[in-house]
């Protein structure tokens, strides 16, 4: 059975989330790095995943699979879940 793309949106979001969760949780080792390591980290971690999660609900709403509103969902949670800690990463100092 293959997975919509809506579906793999709302993965990546899922996907995201625990990595946060486990980031929260040990944090205690991010002590130890510089800021440049821990941006990285965050970004690859947390941001690239709910990028392409947005990017993939956008392609699911231009390829018409019948799932427009597991789509829109997809699009924005991810959407806001990448520029929160977008932010983050650009002005925390």
């Amino acid at each position: 059975m293959k997975r919509s793309l809506a579906a793999v949106s709302l993965l990546l979001l899922g996907i995201s989330v625990l990595m946060l969760i486990a980031m929260t949780a040990l944090e205690s080792v991010f002590v130890s790095m510089s800021w440049a390591a821990e941006r990285i980290i965050t970004f690859a971690l947390l941001v690239l995943p709910a990028g392409v999660g947005a990017v993939l609900g956008v392609r699911s709403l231009t390829q018409r699979e019948g799932k427009a509103g597991l789509a829109i969902t997809g699009i924005v949670l991810n959407t806001l879940f990448a520029l929160f800690h977008l932010m983050i990463i650009l002005f925390a100092g």
